[in-house]
């Protein structure tokens, strides 16, 4: 009976060990982030950490810091900074919102490749985003209504475009919302009409060019070297110092690989 029971006992702190060695992390947030970059940061890191899992859900910049906070997640993708409301929500349920910039982006306009426009004014796309501006005829294009896509309001790349680009304005009433870069690129690449912005990861969609502007295009290069207008950091954000699992990806991220596939995927390096 002894032994059977040592038999038993020995069975379940070996099926302990082996359920338990499994790690899952959970990211939330950016779609700039997550729809590329970091499944792709996932997949290298799991060939160095075999028994770790995710769970990523790319929805926006303000979905990743709801989710911190609420112990949903362990890290939160955000292509903005946190806002001072998010901070003292943290706070007040005991989370310190601890931001690393984990990679530099570049915020591009883009039009349908049919467009013959090739350059646009700061001040013109300021006209266009905030409906001064409706149609292409207005800025030396063909006459037709201007039709402006842009993120949803969850979204950090909709505030910072706001913030880069219209100087703090309104978008134009008209303007139509969409859940991510690809969605921005397809719908633009469908509309001979149509204009919106992408990071410099989802440019090279089909159907679409990107506009320069003030005869300047957004490059890897020009937002290295500070020259392009719209260019921002992007963020992981954890519970204060990350541990564990979330430490780990965290670092590998920043590490000369996880950098590696930063540049590869189209974003700029942190060095």
């Amino acid at each position: 009976m002894k032994s059977t029971l040592l038999v038993l006992a020995a069975g379940l702190a070996l099926f302990d060990a082996t359920t338990t060695r499994a790690e899952r992390l959970v990211i939330k947030g950016s779609d700039t982030l997550g729809a590329k970059l970091v499944p792709q940061l996932a997949e290298q890191f799991k060939a160095e950490h075999a028994d770790a899992t995710f769970d990523i859900a790319a929805e926006g910049s303000t979905t990743g810091i709801a989710a911190l906070i609420d112990g949903t997640a362990q890290i939160g993708m955000s292509s903005r900074e946190a806002k001072p409301a998010e901070i003292a929500a943290g706070k007040a349920k005991g989370v310190t919102l601890k931001e690393t910039i984990v990679a530099y982006d570049g915020l591009g306009v883009i039009v349908n490749s049919g467009n013959p426009l090739t350059n646009l004014t700061k001040k013109q796309v300021e006209q266009i985003f905030t409906g001064e501006v409706t149609d292409w005829s207005a800025v030396g294009g063909k006459s037709g209504t201007i039709s402006i896509y842009t993120r949803n309001t969850s979204s950090g790349t909709y505030s910072d475009w706001k913030e880069l680009a219209m100087k703090k304005r309104d978008y134009a009433a008209s303007a139509q919302k969409m859940a991510g870069h690809e969605q921005i690129a397809a719908e633009v690449g469908k509309n001979a009409n149509g204009i919106g912005y992408l990071g410099l990861a989802y440019m090279k969609a089909s159907g679409i060019k990107v506009i320069s502007i003030d005869g300047k295009a957004p490059s890897q290069e020009t937002v290295r070297d500070k020259s392009w207008p719209y260019a921002r950091p992007t963020f992981y954000y954890t519970n204060g110092e990350p541990a564990g699992l979330a430490k780990a990806f965290v670092e590998f991220t920043l590490s000369p690989a996880g950098q590696k596939i930063v540049a590869d995927v189209g974003f700029v390096p942190i060095h």
